[in-house]
């Protein structure tokens, strides 16, 4: 279509705003009117060529009693919806008196699917406040206006000239995508919500079909956006898939599907894939929570593209899914099996669900095929780093980093979107890697190829031209280490996250005033037999301090059975907290000890060999609380763990242990680590010019102020 043309009409559409709309609407509302009035508009000129014939069948049908007529009114229509109502837009102006009327029975007389976006555009409010101000007429002569043609046939002059082109599917498409993309740069903050710039998306497109051009077969492809906004995604994707195929000479046909949960924006994509007369298509547009109702559960996908919400909490649907409660999580697509647990969990923190939508599409994978499923998913930063080793943010990325499914990651530049200027990545994933990737990892970082825009939109100050674009997927083509891609193995990204423990010392108090201390407590809790027992082991032992805990426990058990006193784990507690405390010189507190040959000595597990009531026996210790640590050791550790532990812990705490039961495997990515630009230090010349010059400044200052003071004083 003519770009002169194309700007003309939709220029024209966008002024009926502030001529018919100011007054009676904020600017920031002109859409809730302008999109669904432009859909409503377009399928009028669709319908009315077939108007007549419609009614026709409709009155036959209603005779015949086929409560069922979906499909021979539509076919009657020749399109994917119809209107069985007796007016068009045009006819609604003969009756100004019942304009408010008529028009809803006009809206009433669509089909469900067209009804349905009606409904989610939330339309029908809007007649009540337009017809108050005397605007209803106003805006539907405005669309009807003789000026514009938004039909698909051409408008002749009287000498069967053309007058005015028509729009085909692809032109009114393309008409109505420019205004939602003016609307949402108009009001950017929000928008950025649904509406992913271009640019980003292009980028995307590009990245998930170039790596397999040649390997694209006619046939049919599947393209999901689980979070699908406008549908911008999809609709590049689609476009970008085709010319991808022919430029190949393959012939392809391709479903698209996506889901939404905001009702305009769900309504817009529905809209624009019925006005490029993608009516199947539409249909395939889902309303609702991608995590917490999947809208495709049996479906697996060839493409998928998605720019998720971030920092954003999805605690209503973790409600839905398990009553707030993680461990109850039943969902097949967030309870895996992987490393060796059978219930391996992909839930993250309620206050931000980015990766639950990537785990989503990671469950729609094609397993079957060649091709297998591409992925390109948005995400912001934390992403990379956020959640320790075990929890559900770090089990994501392991779950995918061991399976080998990560590509590539695509540091963005900053401010590419409307509504954040935080750093912000690409994700590319795929289960069918091309051999040179497989257990590789790309990081590319395209943070500095960008152009300012003319001005800003929100928080979007840059974009990616074709340039920029072409060179970024040409890096992650080319597969090489540069100074703006660096490759790793997938093991590089994992850690062993170990728990060290030191044991606990104790030294025990028994003089007159511990003693008082405590039996003042014994009485409080209602232990006076524990009191009396410590003051009898005290007589014995002596004051202290004594710098044995276990023999000072001995000599209490020994007490306690002489006089009848059960030693329970409260009392024991009480012992503890009201007579002890740490003392670094004190001896280790016995936990537990081992009969002989039951187990084999290792400070690594804090089990050592030693002397005990005359016996050669095998010992471990309590650990102290206070002195736990924890110590990342990466997978890649020559030696592992054990190397790291005896070179990096043992030389500074002789008595550290680890606690195998609690080691768990993490990981995280780190941008920063490996493209870190060091700042060139100033010389020793330039910091010393400063300095002086300072001095300099701070003397003339100093002056300043005396004569000022001596002339108060004079």
């Amino acid at each position: 279509m003519n770009m002169k043309v194309h700007n003309g009409i939709a220029n024209f559409i966008w002024n009926i705003a502030d001529d018919v709309l100011r007054d009676v609407y904020v600017r920031g509302k002109y859409r809730d009117v302008i999109l669904p009035m432009t859909v409503i508009r377009r399928l009028d000129c669709l319908l009315e060529p077939t108007k007549d014939a419609v009614l026709a069948m409709k009155k036959q049908l209603d005779k015949a009693g086929i409560a069922n007529q979906e499909v021979p009114l539509s076919k009657s229509a020749g399109q994917a919806f119809y209107n069985t109502s007796a007016f068009t837009l045009k006819r609604l102006l003969d009756n100004p008196k019942q304009l408010k009327a008529n028009f809803e029975a006009y809206l009433d007389g669509f089909s469900t699917n067209v009804q349905e976006i009606i409904d989610k555009f939330d339309f029908r409010n809007q007649l009540k406040r337009l017809d108050e101000a005397d605007r209803l007429g106003h805006l539907i002569e405005k669309f009807v206006d003789p000026q514009i043609n938004l039909g698909p046939e051409p408008v002749l002059d009287g000498q069967g000239e053309i007058k005015l082109p028509g729009l085909d599917n692809h032109a009114m498409g393309s008409l109505f995508e420019e205004l939602i993309r003016r609307f949402n740069e108009e009001n950017n903050e929000e928008a950025g919500e649904h509406f992913t710039p271009r640019d980003a998306v292009r980028l995307m497109a590009n990245l998930i079909f170039l790596p397999v051009a040649d390997r694209i077969e006619s046939g049919t492809y599947l393209v999901y956006d689980c979070a699908c906004g406008t549908g911008g995604m999809l609709t590049i994707a689609e476009e970008t898939l085709m010319e991808t195929a022919q430029r190949h000479g393959k012939d392809v046909g391709i479903h698209l599907y996506g889901q939404e949960s905001q009702p305009e924006t769900y309504a817009i994509c529905k809209a624009d894939l019925l006005l490029k007369g993608e009516g199947d298509e539409a249909e395939n547009i889902r309303y609702g929570s991608t995590l917490s109702s999947d809208a495709f559960p049996s479906l697996e996908f060839d493409f998928m593209l998605a720019n998720p919400p971030y920092g954003k909490s999805w605690k209503t649907d973790l409600d839905r899914l398990c009553g707030g409660d993680k461990k109850e999580m039943q969902d097949p697509r967030f309870v895996v099996s992987h490393g060796g647990d059978p219930e391996f969990s992909l839930v993250t923190r309620s206050n931000d669900g980015q990766m639950m939508f990537l785990v989503n599409m990671l469950s729609k994978m094609k397993q079957e095929t060649a091709l297998g499923s591409r992925i390109a998913e948005v995400h912001n930063g934390s992403s990379l780093f956020t959640g320790d080793a075990g929890q559900g943010e770090s089990n994501i990325r392991r779950w995918i980093i061991e399976n080998d499914w990560l590509e590539a990651i695509v540091a963005l530049p900053m401010n590419m979107f409307y509504n954040t200027g935080i750093a912000t990545y690409i994700w590319m994933l795929s289960n069918r890697k091309s051999e040179q990737r497989k257990g590789k990892v790309q990081l590319i970082d395209a943070t500095e190829w960008c152009s300012p825009l003319p001005r800003n939109l929100g928080k979007k100050n840059c974009e990616l031209t074709a340039e920029h674009i072409r060179t970024i997927c040409d890096t992650f083509l080319a597969f090489k280490e540069t100074d703006h891609a660096k490759i790793f193995p997938n093991e590089a990204f994992g850690y062993w996250k170990i728990i060290v423990e030191r044991p606990l010392r104790l030294k025990v108090d028994l003089s007159e005033l511990a003693l008082r201390r405590f039996r003042k407590t014994c009485y409080t809790e209602k232990q006076v037999p524990l009191a009396n027992l410590a003051e009898r082991v005290a007589k014995v032992m002596g004051p202290g301090p004594h710098m044995d805990f276990n023999a000072f426990m001995a000599a209490v058990s020994s007490d306690a059975d002489t006089h009848n006193v059960k030693l329970t784990a409260k009392r024991k507690k009480l012992l503890q907290t009201g007579l002890a405390e740490t003392d670094a010189d004190a001896q280790p507190v016995i936990r537990k000890v081992h009969k002989s040959g039951k187990t084999q000595p290792d400070p690594l597990c804090g089990r050592y060999a030693g002397e005990l009531d005359g016996k050669f026996r095998v010992v471990e210790y309590e650990p102290d609380t206070a002195l736990r640590d924890t110590e990342q050791v990466p997978l890649l550790e020559e030696g592992g763990v054990e190397a790291f532990f005896r070179r990096e812990v043992l030389p500074h705490a002789v008595d550290a242990w680890i606690d195998d039961g609690k080691t768990q495997i993490g990981y995280e990515i780190s941008f920063a680590r490996h493209f870190y630009k060091p700042q060139n230090l100033r010389s020793l010349a330039e910091i010393e010019a400063d300095i002086r010059a300072l001095e300099c400044e701070s003397e003339g200052l100093l002056e300043n102020i005396l004569e000022k003071v001596e002339g108060a004083a004079s």
